[in-house]
């Protein structure tokens, strides 16, 4: 009564307050353990999904790219049977050219009607996006979906264009769309600066399940994208390549391989240590100059064909858009004929298999040092008869595939120009071997011993210097190790990547910054 009469208030019963803190303890403990378990998983699992659904797209369009390539065959093959002469030759040339024709022109109308943005490599726009610039419609499903389709024609098709820049922009838009729908992650991902770091993994995954190089594909992608880059987002990149790079071998290896040989994409057999002498060092660097050289070259000529068809006299070709692409896809089909210019450029052969012949270990002329490689291989560059210079046979396909390959990469499709670099420089470079080889009878005198030379290195340089002068990066470098499994031609790629970038980047900006500036997309270049 007096302590109500005072207006103070008992105190309550102590032993109810601990037998409270008793029971809500481990709870609390427990949400709180949950809720930092969750904040570290959260990343893993969707870096992890990433991995998982772009290696998945990757299988499917490398199994819908052999699919069409047997059914190329097997049409040739069948109307090859024909037993008159001049019906032959009108038979098998219109099913040569006109599956060209076909193949192209459904990539370029299904991408124009479901999605224009999803033309191109997809690269350029990242890097505007990474400068912090919105493009609309880039990164939605109706875009990834148009990229995809479109890819698939366009690897079927077997043209000199790759799918690594479209794959870099169908592993944006995952990555964008995962971090909307996935709602336990809507805590993390709201902020700016998170969804740029998954926009960058993204990117290596891209890279990662186009040649199965997780670290390459990270460092190109920082290469590529980046202005600046913080040194806590290495683990994402990483992982999320890593993940799609497994994924893609395994499957790959239990598919098509029966030993269970966990080979590269073009794995390569060079001995350790005895790949190269000391006096090659010099020729590798001349590599490099002339790849340097070459991919200037090519991205002006790229250039200029594009703001050509722009010009008011071409109307025809903008009024009626899908002209270009189809008589594009015509004289390529007609250039490439196996029976006419095409037997001597790899005959029946696609481009884009054309690489495996050119990092072959043996050596294609007959020398006294060296292995030779088998007639099934030398039989593609000898022409019809057999009897062909292989030496002019590979300046033809030079030639003609560097102006198909620039035209190729002007048409209205999803497509990208690293796997049309890599076949060019190894093609050059293997030229170059073959010269050496021959010149010298397959082998060098280094320290008192015969050194025998390789052509499949030099063709491995050359197609690391073409592809950096082209993208102007170095990290293209390491993409080479991984994707031919070996790091022995390490200094000789290095000195002529090295070599290679520098000339481009004095004559012509990037591939990827001229698109930009062709486009004239709202982009700030590096001061």
């Amino acid at each position: 009564m007096g302590a109500i009469c005072s207006g103070k208030e008992e105190p309550e019963d102590s032993s109810d307050a601990n037998v409270e803190k008793q029971a809500t303890g481990p709870m609390e403990t427990f949400k709180a353990v949950w809720s930092r378990f969750r904040y570290l998983t959260e990343d893993w699992l969707f870096l992890f999904l990433l991995g998982a659904i772009m290696s998945v797209f990757a299988l499917i369009l490398d199994f819908l790219s052999d699919q069409a390539s047997t059914f190329h065959s097997w049409a040739y093959d069948q109307a090859n049977q024909i037993d008159i002469g001049v019906w032959r030759i009108f038979a098998t040339l219109g099913v040569w050219t006109m599956f060209f024709v076909l193949m192209l022109g459904f990539a370029a109308l299904l991408t124009r009607l479901i999605s224009p943005p999803a033309i191109g490599s997809g690269i350029p726009e990242l890097k505007t996006i990474f400068r912090g610039v919105i493009l609309k419609e880039y990164l939605t499903i109706r875009t990834m979906i148009a990229k995809f389709i479109g890819l698939a024609f366009v690897l079927g098709a077997g043209v000199p264009l790759g799918k690594e820049g479209p794959l870099v922009h169908m592993s944006s838009v995952v990555a964008s769309q995962l971090s909307r729908l996935v709602h336990s992650f809507q805590g993390i991902y709201e902020n700016e600066s998170r969804s740029s770091e998954m926009l960058a993994a993204g990117c290596a995954v891209g890279v990662a399940c186009a040649f199965t190089a997780p670290v390459g594909g990270v460092l190109f992608s920082i290469e590529v994208t980046s202005v600046f880059f913080a040194v806590r987002n290495y683990w994402r990149g990483f992982f999320a390549a890593v993940c799609a790079a497994t994924i893609t071998r395994i499957v790959t290896t239990l598919i098509k391989d029966h030993d269970l040989d966990m080979n590269t994409l073009y794995q390569t057999h060079f001995p350790t240590g005895k790949a190269y002498a000391l006096q090659e060092l010099p020729v590798f660097a001349l590599i490099g100059l002339v790849m340097g050289f070459a991919g200037a070259a090519f991205i002006l000529f790229h250039r200029k064909i594009i703001l050509f068809m722009r010009r008011k006299s071409m109307g025809v070709f903008q009024r009626h858009w899908m002209i270009y692409p189809l008589l594009v896809a015509f004289v390529f089909g007609i250039f490439t004929y196996p029976e006419a210019l095409g037997q001597f450029m790899s005959g029946r052969v696609k481009f884009t298999k054309t690489t495996t012949d050119f990092f072959k270990d043996c050596t294609w002329s007959n020398t006294t040092y060296g292995d030779t490689c088998d007639e099934s291989l030398t039989n593609n560059w000898t022409g019809l008869s057999h009897q062909d210079s292989i030496f002019v046979n590979l300046c033809i396909f030079q030639i003609v595939f560097f102006v198909l390959s620039v035209f190729c990469g002007t048409l209205p499709v999803p497509c990208g120009s690293l796997s049309a670099a890599i076949g060019l420089g190894a093609a050059f470079g293997r030229m170059i071997g073959e010269i050496m080889a021959v010149c010298l009878d397959g082998h060098i005198e280094s320290g008192g011993k015969h050194q025998e030379i390789y052509p499949g290195v030099y063709a491995v340089v050359g197609a690391a210097a073409f592809s950096g002068s082209l993208t102007q990066t170095i990290s293209i470098s390491v993409i080479m190790f991984e994707v031919t499994g070996q790091i022995v031609c390490s200094i000789p790629i290095m000195i002529a990547v090295i070599i290679a970038v520098a000339v481009s980047i004095y004559l012509q900006p990037s591939i990827y910054d001229s698109v930009i500036m062709m486009k004239k997309l709202p982009y700030l270049p590096d001061i």
